[in-house]
C-alpha cells in the first residue's frame, strides 16, 4: 500500500479539496516544492499559480491559487488562499480579460499604487491561464 498524506486546500470563501495525496506540487516564492508523506515541517508562502494533488489511484487534482500559506506538517498539507479553485472551473476569457487589462494599465503608469495592484492582478492572470495549459498538457497524456 502506498503512503499517503492528506490535503486540505482552503480559500477564504470555502473548502476546494480534501482528502489524501501521494504528493503535492506547489509553486512557492522561491521555486517549486513537491511535498511527500512523512516531508519535513514546513511552512512557505506560495506564489499565485497552480497546486497539484496527485492521488493515490493516479488522478491528479488540479488547481490555482492566488498565492496564500502552504503548511506541512507530519500528517497533513494545507494550503490557505486568498483565492482558489479547481482549474478545470477557470475561465480563460476573463483570465485574458484581467490579463489585458493589467498590461494596459502598467502601460499607462499613472501612479506608483497603481502600477503596483496592476502587476499583482497581471501575475494572477498569467498563473490562472499557466493553470489552464498545465491541465490541458496533463489531458493529453
Amino acid at each position: 500500500m502506498t503512503q499517503t498524506i492528506r490535503v486540505d486546500i482552503v480559500s477564504a470563501e470555502a473548502e476546494i479539496f480534501h482528502g489524501d495525496a501521494t504528493m503535492v506540487i506547489a509553486t512557492g516564492e522561491v521555486g517549486e516544492l513537491g511535498i511527500t508523506p512523512r516531508h519535513a515541517p514546513l511552512i512557505t508562502r506560495l506564489k499565485p499559480g497552480h497546486v497539484d494533488v496527485l492521488q493515490e489511484n493516479g488522478e491528479r487534482q488540479q488547481f490555482y491559487v492566488s498565492g496564500g500559506i502552504l503548511e506541512v506538517q507530519p500528517q497533513v498539507v494545507t494550503v490557505l488562499a486568498d483565492t482558489a479553485a479547481r482549474a478545470s472551473e477557470l475561465d480563460e476569457a476573463s483570465a485574458q480579460k484581467a490579463k489585458k487589462e493589467a498590461e494596459e494599465a502598467l502601460s499607462s503608469r499613472t501612479d506608483a499604487v497603481d502600477v503596483s495592484e496592476a502587476q499583482a492582478k497581471l501575475a494572477q492572470a498569467l498563473a490562472q491561464l499557466q493553470a489552464l495549459e498545465r491541465m490541458r498538457r496533463n489531458l493529453k497524456h
